[in-house]
């Protein structure tokens, strides 16, 4: 008797078992996912200002990207922010029907030298730059980086944009967000500057966007905020140069699913549906 109802009891044991696992893990799952969705710093400043999030044109699942933005963006980042930061994975053909032509992009290029094959004997030599380069950053290596900005190191901008919590948003917030003087009882460490939006407050890079700083070729006003837009429409462009293709494909990804999907609901109701439910009936012959 005893044997019997153990054995009817198992299974009852091992749904309660499995039960009371599934649950413990699921709730470990989630207090380790709200653990890592947040950070604790010793102030509030120290997590840096957050962004407000703005509107930007190619936000929507079926917008672009402005390409008259990403050009006037590139003129920036060239009179500009090529002054201190790279962008190491952006060759000029890849400018090639985005925001200029192959030949305004190829004038470019050759306006730039780039190491050559070596003479016959071994000299080194310098070719006018191709579509196939790369843009060149401002320093040759690393350490030269460092002592020409009092140690600090300018970033390759190229995948800025997603190495940033934030995006667009924290970037434009950067660039005009530095104030006339840090707020009261703020100390700033020798050769640094006070952005709220920086993590910290104090970051090495000072203000570099003024009004008319850039003269636009379209003849739009070169406001702080309007150079401070398109470089960073520029840059979410360096980072995402799929972005526009990637939203065309979606597109008619979702256009092909949604056709298939109405042709399989037609194909169950009016297929499949009567063959499932129809009755066979057999009759045997009458002797």
């Amino acid at each position: 008797m005893f044997k019997s109802s153990a054995r009817l009891a198992s299974p009852w044991a091992q749904r309660a078992m499995a039960t009371t696992a599934a649950t413990v893990g699921l709730g470990a799952s989630y207090v380790l996912y709200q653990d890592s969705m947040t950070a604790n710093a010793m102030t509030a400043s120290e997590h840096g200002l957050h962004p407000p999030a703005y509107g930007w044109s190619h936000n929507g699942m079926f917008e672009t990207f402005d390409h008259a933005s990403i050009r006037r963006g590139f003129q920036v980042y060239r009179e500009v922010c090529a002054a201190c930061h790279s962008l190491d994975r952006i060759a000029w053909r890849n400018l090639v029907g985005v925001s200029h032509t192959a030949s305004e992009a190829k004038a470019m290029a050759e306006e730039l030298e780039y190491d050559d094959e070596p003479d016959d004997e071994g000299n080194p030599r310098k070719r006018p730059g191709k579509l196939a380069d790369y843009i060149p950053g401002p320093y040759p290596n690393e350490q030269a980086a460092r002592a020409g900005n009092q140690g600090a190191l300018p970033p390759d901008l190229s995948l800025i944009v997603k190495a940033r919590h934030g995006g667009c948003d924290y970037l434009f917030a950067l660039l005009t967000g530095y104030p006339e003087e840090p707020p009261a009882g703020v100390v700033l460490p020798p050769g640094s500057n006070y952005n709220p939006y920086f993590p910290g407050g104090a970051i090495a890079m000072g203000r570099v966007l003024f009004d008319d700083l850039v003269e636009y070729e379209d003849g739009t006003p070169a406001t702080t905020s309007q150079m401070a837009k398109d470089v960073t429409t520029f840059l979410n462009w360096a980072a995402e140069p799929e972005h526009d293709d990637r939203k065309k494909w979606g597109l008619k990804a979702l256009i092909i699913t949604s056709s298939l999907f109405l042709l399989s609901v037609w194909v169950k109701k009016f297929k499949w549906q009567p063959i499932k439910n129809r009755k066979i009936v057999w009759n045997p012959p009458r002797k």
